[in-house]
């Protein structure tokens, strides 16, 4: 597993695609890398809503284009669903207007499947460490369209772990924090050093001191 993975497992997989040779290619790509495990395929909107209640994957690998619907269109439901989970779209064509829908319904990022299985393997690993992945030249563009600004500090914290400087802000422990979420501490402690890392804070106590700075906290 790569060093730079914050999972102690697996980032479990659910792959959306309804080209079964082209669903089928990215599964032997990916499940070729130890840290990557692909747990369900769906080749629907409907399907990929009830595989992801049924496989609560960390990250679901989405078609834009699905027989029943427009997998841009579910992010949000798959959001409601999970909201931790992170949505990576996979495009045939794709440009800033496409983007910023992704940014805009919930989306961690569009890759295009003309892109090598090698960068898409590495775009799973970064969506699911938290990292925003649309192109270079676009993603400032892209995210000042849904903010009216240049991005911030913040700008890529997930739901999570916005709810985790949210109770640091409010004097909370990592202990108080992971009991207050319902998740395990090892899980808490992750979710706060992200906080840190993107924030470019040394300490919670620095972290929450610039998140007020920068108005993230409410």
């Amino acid at each position: 597993m790569p060093a730079s993975s914050p999972h102690s497992r697996p980032i479990r997989v659910l792959l959306v695609e309804d080209h079964d040779m082209v669903a089928e290619a990215i599964r032997l790509a990916l499940e070729r890398s130890p840290d990557l495990q692909i747990v369900g395929h769906a080749t629907s909107v409907a399907s990929a809503l009830a595989d992801a209640k049924r496989y609560e994957p960390d990250v679901v690998l989405m078609d834009r284009r699905l027989p029943d619907g427009d997998g841009i269109a579910v992010i949000p439901d798959l959001l409601a669903l999970l909201p931790d989970v992170r949505v990576l779209v996979l495009a045939g064509e794709g440009n800033g207007a496409v983007e910023a829908r992704v940014a805009e319904a919930g989306g961690a990022g569009l890759i295009l499947k003309a892109r090598g299985l090698r960068e898409l393997e590495d775009a799973v690993r970064q969506v699911a460490a938290g990292e925003l992945v649309f192109s270079r030249t676009l993603l400032g563009d892209v995210l000042g369209q849904l903010t009216g600004r240049a991005p911030g500090l913040g700008a890529n914290l997930t739901p999570r772990e916005r709810q985790a400087l949210q109770l640091l802000g409010q004097g909370h422990t990592t202990t108080e924090i992971s009991d207050q979420l319902g998740i395990a501490l090892n899980t808490g402690r992750n979710h706060v050093q992200r906080v840190l890392e993107k924030l470019g804070a040394r300490s919670q106590l620095e972290a929450v001191t610039i998140a007020r700075r920068e108005g993230l906290l409410t």
